[in-house]
Protein backbone atom coordinates (compact mmCIF):
# COMPACT_ATOMS: atom_id res chain seq x y z
CA UNK A 1 0.00 0.00 0.00
CA UNK A 2 1.39 3.46 -0.82
CA UNK A 3 2.61 5.57 2.07
CA UNK A 4 -0.04 7.98 3.33
CA UNK A 5 0.90 11.68 3.50
CA UNK A 6 0.76 13.69 6.69
CA UNK A 7 -2.97 14.01 7.18
CA UNK A 8 -2.79 16.71 9.83
CA UNK A 9 -1.35 19.19 7.32
CA UNK A 10 -4.09 18.57 4.75
CA UNK A 11 -7.16 20.75 4.50
CA UNK A 12 -10.58 19.29 5.14
CA UNK A 13 -11.48 19.57 1.44
CA UNK A 14 -8.39 17.52 0.52
CA UNK A 15 -9.22 14.99 3.23
CA UNK A 16 -12.75 14.59 1.91
CA UNK A 17 -11.42 14.18 -1.66
CA UNK A 18 -8.99 11.51 -0.44
CA UNK A 19 -11.77 9.80 1.52
CA UNK A 20 -13.97 9.70 -1.56
CA UNK A 21 -11.04 8.20 -3.52
CA UNK A 22 -10.78 5.52 -0.82
CA UNK A 23 -14.57 4.93 -1.09
CA UNK A 24 -15.26 6.01 2.48
CA UNK A 25 -18.99 6.44 2.80
CA UNK A 26 -20.55 9.62 4.17
CA UNK A 27 -17.25 11.47 3.78
CA UNK A 28 -18.99 14.77 3.20
CA UNK A 29 -20.70 14.54 6.60
CA UNK A 30 -17.59 13.72 8.67
CA UNK A 31 -15.43 16.26 10.45
CA UNK A 32 -11.66 16.58 9.99
CA UNK A 33 -10.74 14.44 12.99
CA UNK A 34 -13.25 11.79 11.98
CA UNK A 35 -11.85 11.75 8.42
CA UNK A 36 -8.30 11.30 9.72
CA UNK A 37 -9.39 8.46 12.02
CA UNK A 38 -11.28 6.75 9.21
CA UNK A 39 -8.27 6.90 6.84
CA UNK A 40 -5.89 5.59 9.56
CA UNK A 41 -8.27 2.79 10.44
CA UNK A 42 -8.49 1.87 6.78
CA UNK A 43 -4.70 1.58 6.49
CA UNK A 44 -4.43 -0.51 9.68
CA UNK A 45 -7.13 -2.89 8.55
CA UNK A 46 -5.37 -3.28 5.21
CA UNK A 47 -2.12 -4.37 6.89
CA UNK A 48 -3.96 -6.90 9.05
CA UNK A 49 -5.86 -8.39 6.15
CA UNK A 50 -2.77 -8.63 3.90
CA UNK A 51 -0.93 -10.58 6.63
CA UNK A 52 -3.83 -12.98 7.03
CA UNK A 53 -4.15 -13.77 3.35
CA UNK A 54 -0.52 -15.03 2.99
CA UNK A 55 1.36 -14.73 -0.26
CA UNK A 56 -1.58 -13.91 -2.49
CA UNK A 57 -0.19 -10.44 -3.24
CA UNK A 58 1.35 -11.52 -6.52
CA UNK A 59 -1.98 -12.69 -7.89
CA UNK A 60 -4.65 -10.32 -9.11
CA UNK A 61 -8.20 -10.47 -7.88
CA UNK A 62 -8.73 -14.22 -7.51
CA UNK A 63 -12.40 -14.30 -8.14
CA UNK A 64 -14.88 -12.17 -9.90
CA UNK A 65 -17.34 -9.89 -8.17
CA UNK A 66 -20.26 -12.16 -9.01
CA UNK A 67 -18.58 -15.21 -7.44
CA UNK A 68 -17.78 -13.21 -4.32
CA UNK A 69 -21.38 -12.10 -4.12
CA UNK A 70 -22.66 -15.68 -4.40
CA UNK A 71 -20.16 -16.96 -1.82
CA UNK A 72 -21.12 -14.19 0.61
CA UNK A 73 -24.75 -14.99 0.21
CA UNK A 74 -24.08 -18.68 0.88
CA UNK A 75 -22.19 -18.05 4.11
CA UNK A 76 -24.02 -18.90 7.25
CA UNK A 77 -23.41 -17.58 10.66
CA UNK A 78 -21.77 -20.82 11.80
CA UNK A 79 -19.32 -20.86 8.88
CA UNK A 80 -18.38 -17.26 9.55
CA UNK A 81 -17.57 -18.10 13.17
CA UNK A 82 -15.39 -21.05 12.07
CA UNK A 83 -13.54 -18.87 9.57
CA UNK A 84 -12.91 -16.31 12.28
CA UNK A 85 -11.49 -19.03 14.58
CA UNK A 86 -9.14 -20.39 11.86
CA UNK A 87 -7.91 -16.91 11.12
CA UNK A 88 -7.05 -16.43 14.78
CA UNK A 89 -5.09 -19.74 14.85
CA UNK A 90 -3.10 -18.75 11.74
CA UNK A 91 -2.12 -15.51 13.39
CA UNK A 92 -0.76 -17.39 16.44
CA UNK A 93 1.21 -19.95 14.33
CA UNK A 94 2.87 -17.57 11.89
CA UNK A 95 3.78 -15.13 14.68
CA UNK A 96 3.00 -12.18 12.51
CA UNK A 97 3.72 -8.86 14.20
CA UNK A 98 0.62 -7.92 16.07
CA UNK A 99 -1.49 -5.40 14.27
CA UNK A 100 -3.35 -2.92 16.31
CA UNK A 101 -7.00 -3.71 16.60
CA UNK A 102 -9.22 -0.93 15.24
CA UNK A 103 -10.49 1.21 18.06
CA UNK A 104 -14.11 0.67 18.98
CA UNK A 105 -16.57 2.86 17.24
CA UNK A 106 -17.63 5.75 19.40
CA UNK A 107 -21.25 6.18 20.45
CA UNK A 108 -21.55 9.33 18.41
CA UNK A 109 -20.57 7.51 15.23
CA UNK A 110 -22.74 4.53 16.09
CA UNK A 111 -25.82 6.63 16.63
CA UNK A 112 -25.25 8.24 13.27
CA UNK A 113 -26.48 4.98 11.57
CA UNK A 114 -25.05 5.51 8.08
CA UNK A 115 -27.09 4.19 5.20
CA UNK A 116 -26.02 0.83 3.72
CA UNK A 117 -24.66 1.00 0.16
CA UNK A 118 -27.14 0.05 -2.50
CA UNK A 119 -25.20 -1.90 -5.14
CA UNK A 120 -24.79 -5.42 -6.40
CA UNK A 121 -21.74 -6.23 -4.22
CA UNK A 122 -23.35 -5.12 -0.96
CA UNK A 123 -26.79 -6.65 -1.23
CA UNK A 124 -27.20 -9.09 1.62
CA UNK A 125 -30.53 -10.59 2.57
CA UNK A 126 -29.39 -11.31 6.12
CA UNK A 127 -28.03 -7.76 6.55
CA UNK A 128 -25.43 -9.15 8.94
CA UNK A 129 -21.86 -9.82 7.52
CA UNK A 130 -19.78 -9.27 4.40
CA UNK A 131 -16.78 -11.42 3.37
CA UNK A 132 -13.55 -9.47 2.74
CA UNK A 133 -12.14 -9.23 -0.79
CA UNK A 134 -8.36 -9.08 -1.46
CA UNK A 135 -6.25 -7.96 -4.45
CA UNK A 136 -2.72 -7.08 -5.52
CA UNK A 137 -3.03 -3.50 -6.63
CA UNK A 138 -5.44 -2.26 -4.01
CA UNK A 139 -4.70 1.41 -3.66
CA UNK A 140 -7.77 2.21 -1.66
CA UNK A 141 -9.58 0.18 0.91
CA UNK A 142 -12.83 0.81 2.74
CA UNK A 143 -12.99 0.69 6.55
CA UNK A 144 -15.80 -1.17 8.26
CA UNK A 145 -18.90 0.94 8.85
CA UNK A 146 -21.15 0.26 11.84
CA UNK A 147 -24.58 -1.01 10.76
CA UNK A 148 -27.59 -2.27 12.64
CA UNK A 149 -27.23 -5.83 13.86
CA UNK A 150 -29.87 -7.71 15.75
CA UNK A 151 -27.27 -9.63 17.80
CA UNK A 152 -25.06 -6.60 18.38
CA UNK A 153 -22.03 -8.31 16.67
CA UNK A 154 -19.38 -6.36 14.78
CA UNK A 155 -19.17 -6.79 11.03
CA UNK A 156 -16.26 -8.20 9.05
CA UNK A 157 -14.57 -5.35 7.12
CA UNK A 158 -15.31 -5.32 3.42
CA UNK A 159 -12.55 -4.60 0.89
CA UNK A 160 -13.55 -3.16 -2.46
CA UNK A 161 -11.11 -2.87 -5.38
CA UNK A 162 -10.50 0.56 -6.81
CA UNK A 163 -10.74 -0.49 -10.44
CA UNK A 164 -14.40 -1.54 -10.17
CA UNK A 165 -16.33 1.73 -10.39
CA UNK A 166 -19.63 -0.06 -10.86
CA UNK A 167 -19.42 -1.37 -7.30
CA UNK A 168 -20.04 1.97 -5.62
CA UNK A 169 -23.60 3.15 -6.08
CA UNK A 170 -24.28 6.80 -6.65
CA UNK A 171 -25.88 8.50 -3.69
CA UNK A 172 -29.44 9.41 -4.53
CA UNK A 173 -32.59 10.12 -2.58
CA UNK A 174 -33.84 6.60 -3.13
CA UNK A 175 -30.76 5.00 -1.58
CA UNK A 176 -30.95 7.44 1.32
CA UNK A 177 -34.55 6.51 2.02
CA UNK A 178 -33.79 2.79 1.84
CA UNK A 179 -31.76 2.95 5.04
CA UNK A 180 -34.39 4.63 7.16
CA UNK A 181 -36.02 2.68 10.00
CA UNK A 182 -38.92 0.51 8.97
CA UNK A 183 -41.54 2.49 10.86
CA UNK A 184 -40.69 5.76 9.10
CA UNK A 185 -41.92 4.78 5.65
CA UNK A 186 -45.48 3.74 6.64
CA UNK A 187 -45.87 7.12 8.34
CA UNK A 188 -45.10 8.85 5.05
CA UNK A 189 -47.75 6.73 3.33
CA UNK A 190 -50.49 7.33 5.89
CA UNK A 191 -50.54 11.10 5.38
CA UNK A 192 -51.28 11.11 1.65
CA UNK A 193 -53.79 8.29 2.11
CA UNK A 194 -55.80 10.42 4.51
CA UNK A 195 -55.79 13.39 2.15
CA UNK A 196 -56.71 11.26 -0.85
CA UNK A 197 -59.64 9.68 1.01
CA UNK A 198 -61.11 13.14 1.65
CA UNK A 199 -60.86 14.33 -1.93
CA UNK A 200 -62.10 11.06 -3.36
CA UNK A 201 -65.50 11.70 -1.74
CA UNK A 202 -65.74 15.30 -2.93
CA UNK A 203 -68.72 15.68 -5.23
CA UNK A 204 -69.80 12.04 -4.84
CA UNK A 205 -72.54 12.38 -2.22
CA UNK A 206 -75.68 14.35 -3.12
CA UNK A 207 -77.92 15.93 -0.50
CA UNK A 208 -80.99 18.12 -0.29
CA UNK A 209 -82.23 20.48 2.38
CA UNK A 210 -83.91 23.77 3.14
CA UNK A 211 -81.58 26.75 3.39
CA UNK A 212 -81.50 28.88 6.50
CA UNK A 213 -79.24 31.92 6.31
CA UNK A 214 -77.62 33.77 9.20
CA UNK A 215 -76.81 37.49 9.42
CA UNK A 216 -73.11 36.81 8.72
CA UNK A 217 -73.91 35.78 5.15
CA UNK A 218 -73.45 32.02 5.21
CA UNK A 219 -76.13 29.43 5.83
CA UNK A 220 -77.04 25.81 6.52
CA UNK A 221 -79.19 23.22 4.79
CA UNK A 222 -81.67 21.99 7.39
CA UNK A 223 -82.92 18.42 7.23
CA UNK A 224 -86.68 17.63 7.20
CA UNK A 225 -85.92 14.63 9.43
CA UNK A 226 -85.29 17.08 12.28
CA UNK A 227 -88.24 19.36 11.38
CA UNK A 228 -85.81 21.93 9.92
CA UNK A 229 -84.18 22.48 13.30
CA UNK A 230 -80.37 22.59 13.80
CA UNK A 231 -78.96 19.05 13.72
CA UNK A 232 -75.70 17.13 13.06
CA UNK A 233 -76.89 16.43 9.49
CA UNK A 234 -76.80 20.11 8.52
CA UNK A 235 -74.69 21.09 5.50
CA UNK A 236 -72.68 24.30 5.51
CA UNK A 237 -73.31 26.66 2.58
CA UNK A 238 -70.57 29.27 1.94
CA UNK A 239 -71.57 32.90 1.65
CA UNK A 240 -70.28 33.33 -1.90
CA UNK A 241 -72.63 30.56 -3.12
CA UNK A 242 -75.60 32.33 -1.54
CA UNK A 243 -74.72 35.65 -3.17
CA UNK A 244 -73.76 34.15 -6.51
CA UNK A 245 -77.03 32.22 -6.92
CA UNK A 246 -79.35 34.69 -5.17
CA UNK A 247 -80.45 32.18 -2.53
CA UNK A 248 -82.86 33.04 0.28
CA UNK A 249 -84.05 31.44 3.47
CA UNK A 250 -86.46 28.64 2.60
CA UNK A 251 -84.90 27.62 -0.72
CA UNK A 252 -84.85 23.86 -1.26
CA UNK A 253 -81.28 23.29 -2.47
CA UNK A 254 -79.95 20.08 -3.98
CA UNK A 255 -76.24 19.64 -4.60
CA UNK A 256 -73.05 17.70 -3.99
CA UNK A 257 -71.09 17.90 -0.76
CA UNK A 258 -67.65 17.04 0.59
CA UNK A 259 -66.62 15.67 4.00
CA UNK A 260 -65.44 18.11 6.66
CA UNK A 261 -61.72 18.88 6.76
CA UNK A 262 -59.59 19.41 9.85
CA UNK A 263 -61.20 21.68 12.45
CA UNK A 264 -64.51 21.60 10.52
CA UNK A 265 -67.75 20.34 12.02
CA UNK A 266 -70.21 20.17 9.11
CA UNK A 267 -70.24 18.84 5.59
CA UNK A 268 -69.77 21.59 3.02
CA UNK A 269 -71.76 22.22 -0.15
CA UNK A 270 -69.52 22.01 -3.22
CA UNK A 271 -71.86 22.41 -6.18
CA UNK A 272 -75.53 23.36 -6.56
CA UNK A 273 -77.52 21.17 -8.95
CA UNK A 274 -81.02 22.61 -8.51
CA UNK A 275 -82.95 25.12 -6.41
CA UNK A 276 -86.67 24.50 -5.82
CA UNK A 277 -86.70 22.08 -8.73
CA UNK A 278 -85.27 24.69 -11.12
CA UNK A 279 -81.78 25.35 -12.42
CA UNK A 280 -79.69 27.96 -10.56
CA UNK A 281 -79.80 30.23 -13.63
CA UNK A 282 -83.61 30.32 -13.59
CA UNK A 283 -83.82 30.98 -9.86
CA UNK A 284 -81.29 33.82 -9.96
CA UNK A 285 -83.69 36.11 -11.85
CA UNK A 286 -86.92 35.32 -10.00
CA UNK A 287 -89.35 37.92 -8.64
CA UNK A 288 -89.81 38.18 -4.89
CA UNK A 289 -92.98 36.84 -3.30
CA UNK A 290 -94.05 40.26 -2.02
CA UNK A 291 -93.96 41.68 -5.55
CA UNK A 292 -96.14 38.98 -7.14
CA UNK A 293 -99.71 39.90 -8.09
CA UNK A 294 -102.40 38.08 -6.02
CA UNK A 295 -105.70 37.02 -7.62
CA UNK A 296 -108.86 35.18 -6.58
CA UNK A 297 -108.58 31.39 -6.87
CA UNK A 298 -109.78 30.27 -10.30
CA UNK A 299 -108.71 26.59 -10.38
CA UNK A 300 -110.63 24.17 -8.19
CA UNK A 301 -109.06 21.42 -6.12
CA UNK A 302 -111.08 18.24 -6.61
CA UNK A 303 -111.75 16.55 -3.25
CA UNK A 304 -113.95 13.69 -4.50
CA UNK A 305 -111.68 10.68 -4.20
CA UNK A 306 -114.19 8.04 -3.04
CA UNK A 307 -118.03 7.84 -3.09
CA UNK A 308 -118.03 6.86 0.60
CA UNK A 309 -116.05 9.92 1.73
CA UNK A 310 -119.07 12.10 2.38
CA UNK A 311 -117.12 14.84 4.17
CA UNK A 312 -114.99 15.59 1.09
CA UNK A 313 -118.03 15.51 -1.20
CA UNK A 314 -119.94 17.95 1.02
CA UNK A 315 -116.98 20.35 1.24
CA UNK A 316 -116.58 20.14 -2.54
CA UNK A 317 -120.15 21.44 -2.98
CA UNK A 318 -120.90 23.91 -0.20
CA UNK A 319 -117.42 25.46 0.23
CA UNK A 320 -115.14 24.49 -2.68
CA UNK A 321 -111.39 24.94 -2.30
CA UNK A 322 -109.28 26.41 -5.10
CA UNK A 323 -105.56 26.84 -5.66
CA UNK A 324 -104.60 29.90 -3.64
CA UNK A 325 -107.49 29.62 -1.17
CA UNK A 326 -107.23 31.09 2.31
CA UNK A 327 -109.56 28.83 4.24
CA UNK A 328 -110.54 28.75 7.89
CA UNK A 329 -112.09 25.72 9.58
CA UNK A 330 -113.88 26.99 12.68
CA UNK A 331 -114.41 24.19 15.15
CA UNK A 332 -115.15 23.48 18.75
CA UNK A 333 -113.21 20.83 20.64
CA UNK A 334 -113.95 17.18 19.72
CA UNK A 335 -115.74 17.92 16.45
CA UNK A 336 -113.41 15.89 14.21
CA UNK A 337 -111.33 18.66 12.65
CA UNK A 338 -108.14 16.56 12.58
CA UNK A 339 -109.98 13.70 10.87
CA UNK A 340 -111.38 16.23 8.40
CA UNK A 341 -107.89 17.54 7.59
CA UNK A 342 -106.66 14.00 6.91
CA UNK A 343 -109.45 13.46 4.38
CA UNK A 344 -108.69 16.75 2.60
CA UNK A 345 -104.97 15.98 2.48
CA UNK A 346 -105.39 12.47 1.05
CA UNK A 347 -107.87 13.70 -1.58
CA UNK A 348 -105.50 16.44 -2.76
CA UNK A 349 -102.57 14.02 -2.84
CA UNK A 350 -104.57 11.56 -4.95
CA UNK A 351 -106.23 13.94 -7.41
CA UNK A 352 -103.48 16.58 -7.67
CA UNK A 353 -100.01 15.02 -7.57
CA UNK A 354 -98.51 18.25 -8.98
CA UNK A 355 -99.29 20.05 -5.71
CA UNK A 356 -96.63 20.13 -2.99
CA UNK A 357 -98.42 19.67 0.32
CA UNK A 358 -97.19 20.30 3.86
CA UNK A 359 -99.06 19.66 7.10
CA UNK A 360 -97.97 21.92 9.96
CA UNK A 361 -99.00 20.75 13.43
CA UNK A 362 -98.36 23.30 16.17
CA UNK A 363 -98.77 22.53 19.87
CA UNK A 364 -100.35 19.15 19.11
CA UNK A 365 -100.38 15.86 20.98
CA UNK A 366 -97.53 13.48 20.03
CA UNK A 367 -99.85 10.57 19.21
CA UNK A 368 -101.78 12.73 16.75
CA UNK A 369 -98.52 13.66 15.04
CA UNK A 370 -97.68 9.98 14.57
CA UNK A 371 -101.17 9.19 13.30
CA UNK A 372 -101.04 12.06 10.83
CA UNK A 373 -97.60 11.07 9.52
CA UNK A 374 -98.68 7.46 8.96
CA UNK A 375 -102.05 8.10 7.34
CA UNK A 376 -101.33 11.09 5.10
CA UNK A 377 -99.22 11.13 1.94
CA UNK A 378 -97.68 14.52 2.60
CA UNK A 379 -94.79 16.14 4.45
CA UNK A 380 -95.67 16.44 8.13
CA UNK A 381 -93.83 19.09 10.17
CA UNK A 382 -94.80 19.07 13.82
CA UNK A 383 -93.97 20.69 17.12
CA UNK A 384 -95.69 19.05 20.07
CA UNK A 385 -97.11 20.81 23.11
CA UNK A 386 -94.11 19.87 25.28
CA UNK A 387 -91.82 22.00 23.11
CA UNK A 388 -91.09 25.66 23.95
CA UNK A 389 -93.01 28.44 22.21
CA UNK A 390 -89.96 29.75 20.37
CA UNK A 391 -89.64 26.41 18.58
CA UNK A 392 -93.26 26.69 17.41
CA UNK A 393 -92.50 30.13 16.02
CA UNK A 394 -89.24 29.13 14.33
CA UNK A 395 -90.81 26.05 12.78
CA UNK A 396 -93.74 27.98 11.34
CA UNK A 397 -91.38 30.60 9.88
CA UNK A 398 -89.32 27.93 8.12
CA UNK A 399 -92.43 26.30 6.64
CA UNK A 400 -93.75 29.66 5.43
CA UNK A 401 -90.42 30.68 3.87
CA UNK A 402 -90.11 27.34 2.11
CA UNK A 403 -93.63 27.69 0.69
CA UNK A 404 -92.91 31.23 -0.53
CA UNK A 405 -89.73 30.16 -2.33
CA UNK A 406 -91.60 27.34 -4.09
CA UNK A 407 -94.35 29.74 -5.18
CA UNK A 408 -91.76 32.16 -6.56
CA UNK A 409 -90.59 29.35 -8.85
CA UNK A 410 -94.14 28.68 -10.11
CA UNK A 411 -95.15 25.71 -7.94
CA UNK A 412 -98.55 25.10 -6.34
CA UNK A 413 -98.24 24.64 -2.58
CA UNK A 414 -100.83 23.63 0.02
CA UNK A 415 -100.32 24.13 3.78
CA UNK A 416 -102.74 22.52 6.25
CA UNK A 417 -102.28 24.23 9.62
CA UNK A 418 -103.59 22.86 12.90
CA UNK A 419 -104.13 25.18 14.54
CA UNK A 420 -103.71 28.90 13.97
CA UNK A 421 -105.07 29.63 17.46
CA UNK A 422 -102.18 27.79 19.11
CA UNK A 423 -99.73 29.43 16.72
CA UNK A 424 -101.01 32.85 17.77
CA UNK A 425 -100.58 31.82 21.40
CA UNK A 426 -96.95 30.94 20.73
CA UNK A 427 -96.32 34.30 19.05
CA UNK A 428 -97.96 36.03 22.00
CA UNK A 429 -95.59 34.20 24.37
CA UNK A 430 -92.37 35.14 22.59
CA UNK A 431 -93.48 38.67 21.68
CA UNK A 432 -91.74 41.34 23.78
CA UNK A 433 -94.18 43.32 25.88
CA UNK A 434 -95.34 46.44 24.07
CA UNK A 435 -97.33 47.85 26.97
CA UNK A 436 -100.68 47.48 25.17
CA UNK A 437 -102.59 44.42 26.28
CA UNK A 438 -105.93 43.48 24.72
CA UNK A 439 -108.68 41.56 26.45
CA UNK A 440 -107.70 38.01 27.27
CA UNK A 441 -104.03 38.88 27.78
CA UNK A 442 -103.20 39.23 24.09
CA UNK A 443 -100.43 41.68 23.28
CA UNK A 444 -101.36 44.30 20.71
CA UNK A 445 -98.42 43.37 18.44
CA UNK A 446 -98.56 39.60 18.95
CA UNK A 447 -101.12 38.90 16.21
CA UNK A 448 -99.22 40.63 13.43
CA UNK A 449 -97.01 37.66 12.53
CA UNK A 450 -99.83 35.06 12.63
CA UNK A 451 -101.80 37.31 10.29
CA UNK A 452 -98.74 37.55 8.06
CA UNK A 453 -98.59 33.76 7.96
CA UNK A 454 -102.27 33.32 7.14
CA UNK A 455 -102.30 36.23 4.70
CA UNK A 456 -99.52 34.71 2.59
CA UNK A 457 -102.08 32.43 0.89
CA UNK A 458 -102.81 33.74 -2.60
CA UNK A 459 -103.20 32.81 -6.23
CA UNK A 460 -100.36 34.29 -8.28
CA UNK A 461 -100.90 35.83 -11.68
CA UNK A 462 -98.84 33.97 -14.24
CA UNK A 463 -98.46 30.71 -12.30
CA UNK A 464 -97.97 29.46 -8.79
CA UNK A 465 -100.25 29.50 -5.77
CA UNK A 466 -100.13 29.12 -2.00
CA UNK A 467 -103.18 27.54 -0.36
CA UNK A 468 -103.51 27.63 3.42
CA UNK A 469 -106.30 25.78 5.24
CA UNK A 470 -106.09 26.52 8.95
CA UNK A 471 -108.22 25.51 11.91
CA UNK A 472 -109.41 28.00 14.54
CA UNK A 473 -110.68 26.96 17.96
CA UNK A 474 -113.81 28.43 19.53
CA UNK A 475 -115.79 27.80 22.71
CA UNK A 476 -112.73 26.57 24.57
CA UNK A 477 -113.49 28.61 27.67
CA UNK A 478 -110.48 30.88 27.06
CA UNK A 479 -110.98 34.57 26.42
CA UNK A 480 -107.70 34.65 24.50
CA UNK A 481 -108.99 32.09 21.97
CA UNK A 482 -112.10 34.19 21.37
CA UNK A 483 -110.01 37.30 20.73
CA UNK A 484 -107.75 35.40 18.32
CA UNK A 485 -110.73 33.99 16.43
CA UNK A 486 -112.33 37.41 16.09
CA UNK A 487 -109.08 38.77 14.64
CA UNK A 488 -108.97 36.05 11.96
CA UNK A 489 -112.69 35.85 11.31
CA UNK A 490 -112.80 38.12 8.27
CA UNK A 491 -109.36 37.42 6.82
CA UNK A 492 -110.15 34.21 4.94
CA UNK A 493 -112.00 33.81 1.64
CA UNK A 494 -113.38 30.38 2.57
CA UNK A 495 -114.95 29.31 5.86
CA UNK A 496 -116.10 25.91 7.07
CA UNK A 497 -118.09 25.74 10.31
CA UNK A 498 -118.23 22.60 12.46
CA UNK A 499 -121.08 22.04 14.91
CA UNK A 500 -120.57 20.45 18.34
CA UNK A 501 -124.23 19.38 18.49
CA UNK A 502 -123.80 17.08 15.50
CA UNK A 503 -120.66 15.47 16.90
CA UNK A 504 -122.39 14.89 20.24
CA UNK A 505 -125.09 12.95 18.37
CA UNK A 506 -122.37 11.09 16.46
CA UNK A 507 -123.32 12.62 13.13
CA UNK A 508 -120.18 12.90 11.04
CA UNK A 509 -119.08 14.96 9.29
CA UNK A 510 -120.28 17.53 11.82
CA UNK A 511 -120.48 20.37 9.26
CA UNK A 512 -122.83 23.31 9.62
CA UNK A 513 -123.90 23.51 5.98
CA UNK A 514 -125.77 26.81 6.21
CA UNK A 515 -122.88 28.65 7.92
CA UNK A 516 -120.18 27.38 5.50
CA UNK A 517 -119.38 29.12 2.21
CA UNK A 518 -116.65 30.30 -0.19
CA UNK A 519 -116.14 33.77 -1.61
CA UNK A 520 -116.32 34.04 -5.40
CA UNK A 521 -117.24 30.39 -5.80
CA UNK A 522 -118.48 31.22 -9.30
CA UNK A 523 -114.79 31.17 -10.39
CA UNK A 524 -114.39 27.58 -9.22
CA UNK A 525 -117.56 25.75 -10.39
CA UNK A 526 -119.58 25.90 -13.61
CA UNK A 527 -122.88 27.80 -13.95
CA UNK A 528 -125.12 24.72 -14.03
CA UNK A 529 -123.71 23.34 -10.80
CA UNK A 530 -123.82 26.81 -9.23
CA UNK A 531 -127.52 27.26 -10.02
CA UNK A 532 -128.36 23.84 -8.58
CA UNK A 533 -126.44 24.67 -5.40
CA UNK A 534 -128.42 27.90 -4.99
CA UNK A 535 -131.66 25.97 -5.27
CA UNK A 536 -130.40 23.41 -2.76
CA UNK A 537 -129.36 26.10 -0.27
CA UNK A 538 -132.72 27.77 -0.63
CA UNK A 539 -134.37 24.44 0.14
CA UNK A 540 -132.19 23.89 3.25
CA UNK A 541 -132.50 27.43 4.62
CA UNK A 542 -135.53 26.57 6.78
CA UNK A 543 -133.77 23.58 8.40
CA UNK A 544 -131.40 23.50 11.30
CA UNK A 545 -127.87 22.06 10.99
CA UNK A 546 -128.91 18.55 12.07
CA UNK A 547 -131.79 18.29 9.58
CA UNK A 548 -129.68 19.70 6.75
CA UNK A 549 -126.87 17.19 7.33
CA UNK A 550 -129.29 14.27 7.55
CA UNK A 551 -130.85 15.33 4.23
CA UNK A 552 -127.44 15.48 2.56
CA UNK A 553 -126.37 12.09 3.86
CA UNK A 554 -129.71 10.50 2.91
CA UNK A 555 -129.39 11.37 -0.78
CA UNK A 556 -125.61 10.96 -0.97
CA UNK A 557 -125.64 7.33 0.09
CA UNK A 558 -127.33 6.32 -3.17
CA UNK A 559 -125.09 8.33 -5.55
CA UNK A 560 -121.54 7.89 -6.82
CA UNK A 561 -120.54 11.53 -7.29
CA UNK A 562 -121.82 15.07 -6.73
CA UNK A 563 -123.18 15.48 -10.25
CA UNK A 564 -125.46 12.49 -9.79
CA UNK A 565 -126.44 13.81 -6.35
CA UNK A 566 -127.54 17.19 -7.71
CA UNK A 567 -129.51 15.52 -10.48
CA UNK A 568 -131.30 13.32 -7.95
CA UNK A 569 -132.24 16.38 -5.88
CA UNK A 570 -134.17 17.80 -8.89
CA UNK A 571 -136.52 14.81 -8.85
Amino acid sequence: MPQLPDLSKMAIAELRQLAETLDIKEASRLKKNELMDAIHNLSKNTVMEENNTGQNQENPLSESAEAAKKRRNRLTRKEEEEAQAKKQENENKTEVPTAQVPPPVSDSNYNRKPFPPKNKFHKNKDNRHHEPLTGQDLDALMPPLPEENNEGESEVPTVIPENTPSIVAESNPESDRSGLPENSQPEEKKKPEKVVSVFELEGVVTTQGVLETVPDGYGFLRSPDYNYMPSPDDVYVPGFMIKQNGLKTGDTVRGTIRPPKDNEKYFCLVKIESVNGRTPEEVRDRVGFEHLTPLFPDEKLNLCDDPKHYSNRIIDMISPIGKGQRGLIVSQPKTGKTWLLQGIANAIAKNHPEVYMMILLVDERPEEVTDMARNVRAEVIASTFDEPADKHVKLSNMVLEKAKRLVECGHDVVILLDSITRLARAYNTVQPASGKILSGGVDANALHKPKRFFGAARNIEGGGSLTIIATALTDTGSKMDEVIFEEFKGTGNMELQLDRKLSNKRIFPAIDILASSTRREDLLIDKTTLQRMWVLRNHLSDMNSEEAMNTFLKYMQNTKDNTEFLVSMNG
